[in-house]
């Protein structure tokens, strides 16, 4: 396979990669909804543990650090590739959902009363 950037790779492409990574291994059996997501949870988990007690403003310094934003990035990996391989399984459109999401985020947070808040949208 050929290595790829944000740059160069589709969703499209990605989901190929993991569903073929999932098929090869006949791991398909395994991933169930529910299975999938628990995992993703359990990913998401892992990937917060690095910033565990840390403070806000001191978290950027973790990924400055090279053994550990090697580490956070195969976290985060772990999180999107559970999240595609979801897509997969449950057939969702990533690129639509997410284009259909950011629309009703749109509306619960319109720029001109959201902008620079991290109110929730019943608070704004």
């Amino acid at each position: 396979m050929n290595p790829l950037t944000d740059e160069t790779a589709t969703v499209a492409g990605l989901r190929a990669r993991v569903l073929a990574f999932a098929r090869e291994r006949e791991w398909e059996q395994f991933h169930s909804p529910k299975n999938l997501s628990m995992a993703l949870a359990a990913e998401a988990g892992e990937l917060m543990e690095h910033f565990l007690w840390t403070e806000s403003k001191a978290s950027g310094a973790t990924l400055a650090d090279p053994k550990k934003r090697v580490d956070i990035e195969d976290e985060l990996a772990d999180v999107v590739i559970y999240a595609l391989e979801f897509a997969n399984i449950a057939k969702i459109d990533l690129a639509k959902a997410i284009e259909a999401k950011l629309a009703k985020n749109a509306a619960k947070y319109p720029v001109e009363k959201a902008r620079g808040r991290s109110d929730k949208y019943t608070e704004l």
